[in-house]
């Protein structure tokens, strides 16, 4: 499966923190606003720790990692990001090192903040066209 969609700036992509890091990563971001649990500051080898990038409390604790409820988990988040200046850090860690890893904890790989993130930075959301 292809989790690298491109942006004018950059390749960004998706993995769990868990997962460890590795050479391809690129500049690793962590776009999670709790720390993971069991995943020390040495082992996660961020570059940044984004999290003011991640959806508000409210909206977190609403989704609840609920399936039933992403689509309008999704639709509340893209609209945070419009106005959230955090997304244009992003498109500049994207311009500087060219491929950048959106880290995050949650279980699931296709319903998580992080795959709605990348894909709005995919379409180039918030002015990174």
């Amino acid at each position: 499966m292809d989790n690298s969609p491109q942006s004018s700036a950059g390749i960004f992509v998706i993995k769990r923190i868990y997962d460890g890091p590795s050479d391809g990563d690129g500049c690793r971001v962590l776009v999670d606003r709790l720390w993971p649990r069991g995943v020390s500051k040495e082992r996660a080898q961020l570059e940044l720790w984004l999290k003011d990038v991640a959806p508000s409390p409210p909206l977190r604790t609403e989704f609840a990692h609920m399936q039933e409820r992403f689509e309008a988990f999704r639709a509340a988040y893209e609209a945070e990001l419009e106005t959230n200046p955090a997304v244009r850090t992003l498109h500049a860690l994207a311009a500087e090192h060219g491929k950048v890893t959106l880290l995050y904890g949650a279980r699931d790989p296709e319903t998580n903040h992080a795959r709605v993130l990348q894909e709005f930075l995919e379409h180039g959301g918030n002015s990174g066209k």
